[in-house]
């Protein structure tokens, strides 16, 4: 897939920017919450979800770079999923306003978004199980003249759009090492090849912007590489990735930039080699665990792991 292809929805913006570019870009981007940025694709301004009176997101500014990947990170209930929902559609805000490529996009619902350019994918992936893997791709395509109920009965008018449609899902099952399941169903593939077929999926749609909840949760080791790399390629081709992340090894990895969330709001923002040693990052994760050090990567040590565990069981026993 091309990242220049003319038919591709925002093809112009989307020419292939150089990591360094992107990283010189960001090198002069003050490293504080909210930071203004170069070319951002995203601006959040005063966004507010409340559940309850809980203010699960309460963002006073966010700026995306374009052509980054972008994590968000912070602890469980940091709000982190509720602003991917408001982002793309899928929830709407109590309060606030943001562009998409320059363009006001609150209020607008899911689907509109995705065919601005913006696709997410799920931390529980939403494959069609009862649907073979190739019929699930088929679905992700858009402007589809079969899905007009009329449209449907005269099959000249749409046959050679379904052919097209049919050749890219082809390509990118292959890029993506699916292309042996095609005719399988996909409630028969393993976790990671939900998250593979998901993130495949979205990209039917020739997006401007991949938004990726938590792309490695429940995903076998053994694939955890293949995905990492996908993710890359997305930005290679000159697309923009946010994503939420736990696994700070993939964090440090690959992203560009990294947001911190904490009770909803930003506290932190700046390159993963120095986010890490921020204290606002520190305060978010730890709590009173301010011994235990975010650049070594002890935040997954099983015994932490566990730690926070019983603690969180035991907030939910009490609620």
């Amino acid at each position: 897939m091309s990242a220049e292809t003319p038919d591709t929805p925002g093809a112009e913006a989307r020419a292939v920017v150089p990591r360094e570019r992107i990283a010189r870009e960001l090198a002069s981007v003050p490293r504080v919450p909210g930071a203004p940025k170069p070319d951002p694709i995203i601006v959040a301004s005063d966004v507010r979800r409340t559940f309850g009176g809980i203010n699960a997101v309460d963002v006073e500014h966010l700026e995306v770079q374009r052509g980054a990947i972008t994590a968000l990170i912070g602890p469980n209930g940091a709000g982190k999923t509720t602003l991917f929902n408001l982002l793309t559609g899928f929830d709407r805000a109590d309060a606030g306003q943001w562009t998409f490529e320059g363009r006001p996009a609150q209020g607008k619902p899911a689907a509109r978004m995705a065919g601005a350019g913006m696709v997410r994918t799920f931390q529980l992936t939403k494959a069609l199980s009862r649907m073979t893997v190739m019929d699930n791709m088929r679905l992700g395509a858009t402007g589809q003249r079969g899905e007009n109920l009329f449209g449907s009965l005269l099959p000249w008018l749409w046959r050679a759009q379904e052919a097209e449609v049919t050749e890219r899902a082809r390509e990118l099952l292959e890029r993506f090492k699916l292309d042996g399941k095609a005719d399988d169903f996909a409630g028969s593939l393993s976790g990671g090849q939900r998250k593979l077929l998901e993130m495949a999926r979205a990209l039917m749609t020739r997006p401007t912007m991949v938004m990726l909840d938590e792309p490695m949760a429940g995903v076998n080791p053994a694939l955890t590489q293949s995905l990492l790399g996908h993710i890359q390629a997305l930005r290679d081709e000159g697309m923009t990735v946010l994503f939420v992340e736990h696994d700070m090894h993939m964090v440090r990895h690959i992203s560009d930039w990294v947001v911190v969330m904490a009770e909803g709001r930003t506290v932190a923002e700046g390159p993963p080699e120095t986010i890490m040693q921020d204290q606002a990052v520190v305060d978010a994760y730890l709590g009173a665990h301010h011994d235990t050090d975010l650049g070594d990567d002890s935040l997954l040590a099983d015994d932490v792991v566990e730690q926070y565990e019983a603690e969180a069981e035991a907030e939910e026993a009490t609620q």
